[in-house]
């Protein structure tokens, strides 16, 4: 058995549910509610993953556990012709993060702040001095675009974030944020331009060098 926060307890999925589309999963679910874990067990990881690395791992739980539930009660009224719901279930996850905006960015100011006065290790030879400096330009370079990702519009670093942690294309990503493709490419434009910018020209399209850390304050 397993836990799922819009269902509760439930059935294991049937054998042949593993190769059914989203879509019609949602569906199934009209009548049958517990088809719905099916949603949970292919998307919850990645839900929580995203939402850990934009608020955090403690926020992530309530966050993801909202999405299930938001989505589980949202069901009747899902597009039926799109046969995935990821791009749904991050449309969801982020309108919750929208609700969060000034937290985010105090955790992104918090992690460039902290990987700005991250201290050095002296000691242990050539190798372990080299590994170290690493170490510190990695830090320093995550703690930059941590600033920068703080400083975006909220609009530009949705559209930006959505596709470099929800691993979303554009029109998935156009569907998740409910806008056309055409301004998911605007935006994207616009946000990139920015970090690059602040980052003094550094690549910003390496989003997965913010990785989860724990909150600070």
């Amino acid at each position: 058995m397993t836990v799922s926060p819009s269902v509760g307890v439930h059935r294991a999925p049937r054998a042949d549910e593993k190769d059914d589309s989203d879509a019609s999963v949602i569906e199934r679910s009209w009548g049958e509610p517990d088809a719905f874990a099916v949603l949970f067990d292919r998307y919850a990881d990645d839900i929580h993953r995203y939402a850990a690395r934009r608020l955090g791992t403690e926020a992530a739980d309530d966050l993801m556990a909202e999405t299930f539930v938001i989505a589980f009660q949202r069901r009747r009224s899902y597009d039926l012709s799109r046969p995935q719901a990821r791009p749904w279930l991050y449309g969801i996850v982020t309108n919750l993060v929208g609700e969060h905006r000034r937290a985010e960015a105090r955790r992104l100011r918090a992690l460039s702040r902290v990987a700005s006065t991250a201290p050095g290790e002296g000691g242990g030879g050539e190798p372990m001095a080299e590994r170290v400096a690493a170490r510190v330009s990695a830090e320093s370079a995550r703690g930059a675009l941590a600033g920068a990702l703080a400083e975006l519009p909220a609009r530009y670093r949705d559209v930006l974030l959505v596709i470099a942690w929800g691993d979303l294309d554009y029109s998935e990503a156009a569907e998740a944020l409910g806008v056309p493709v055409g301004t998911v490419r605007s935006r994207l434009h616009r946000a990139r331009s920015r970090l690059r910018e602040a980052l003094g020209g550094s690549d910003p399209t390496a989003l997965q060098e913010v990785q989860e850390e724990p909150d600070h304050g």
